[in-house]
């Protein structure tokens, strides 16, 4: 969590100098969108510490896989 402290913290400093620069909104945009992907991995590998949580996840998503193969077997 510490890393992404980190990488928050570096890509908040870099938007506030892009800020100021007309020329560089686009990258702000880039780096907005980075920041977003980076606190949603965030979110995601904290609601996985929970062993519980991401056993349950897990099964969810086996069971979905598993009901994709299978079909009513009829084409009427």
């Amino acid at each position: 969590m510490k890393l992404l402290n980190g990488l928050y913290a570096k890509v908040l400093s870099k938007a506030v100098a892009l800020k100021n620069e007309e020329r560089g909104s686009q990258t702000l945009e880039w780096v907005g969108i980075a920041a977003v992907i980076i606190i949603v991995v965030g979110l995601v590998s904290t609601a996985f510490d929970d062993a519980e949580f991401g056993q349950d996840i897990y099964k969810k998503f086996t069971t979905f896989l598993g009901k994709i193969g299978e079909g009513d077997g009829g084409g009427d």
